[in-house]
């Protein structure tokens, strides 16, 4: 029997892989391999927001239902910055080691290094049924990189239910207890296709 498509709004692989590890029963897919290859801009002022942003543009453009997600940390030092700008907090979008050596510089000589990691999941349906959840990981940011596993604020992340760097955890461990995990459980809890 094939497995049902599950539209996903990214091309980020990272990601898709661990949407398709909690979606075992739907054949995960980006939204490029669908025909929808346009860059959506996020505008939202939560990672909510931006999650439903992207959903409804790519629903609306392949008529499919379609599950996006925003995350990003928050450095409570930095009242939650780099929050819905963690993509591109150094800038240009996706230059993940230019946005670490920023929040490392501007959490030069700060003690408090509390932070968290937020998803918001957004799932939009042709007809118009929309649903959001969100899942929050907490922790504390490092003076410096440690591990080269995961992608984007991993290395600086040391998680308090790991008690190391989610870049030296294995993805089971940091999908065990990762904020998107926790977002994706939290729809698949309230989502009855």
């Amino acid at each position: 029997m094939q497995k049902k498509k599950l539209v996903v709004a990214s091309g980020n692989a990272h990601k898709l892989r661990e949407i398709a590890e909690i979606f075992t029963e739907y054949e995960v897919v980006s939204q490029k391999e669908m025909g929808f290859d346009e860059d959506v801009e996020e505008t939202g002022v939560t990672f909510a927001e931006n999650a439903l942003i992207k959903a409804r543009a790519a629903c609306a453009a392949l008529g499919e239902t379609v599950l996006a997600d925003d995350s990003g940390i928050c450095v409570d030092a930095l009242d939650g910055a780099p929050g819905v700008f963690s993509a591109r907090y150094s800038g240009g979008h996706g230059n993940d080691q230019g946005n670490r050596d920023l929040l490392l510089k501007n959490l030069q000589g700060v003690s408090d290094r509390r932070a968290h990691f937020c998803c918001a999941v957004a799932l939009v349906s042709p007809d118009g049924k929309e649903l959001v959840a969100e899942g929050k990981t907490y922790g504390k940011i490092l003076y410096e990189e440690t591990g080269t596993g995961g992608f984007g604020y991993d290395c600086l992340f040391e998680s308090d239910d790991l008690h190391k760097s989610f870049g030296v955890a294995t993805p089971e461990e940091k999908n065990a207890v990762s904020h998107r995990f926790r977002a994706l459980k939290a729809l698949k809890e309230i989502w009855k296709p």
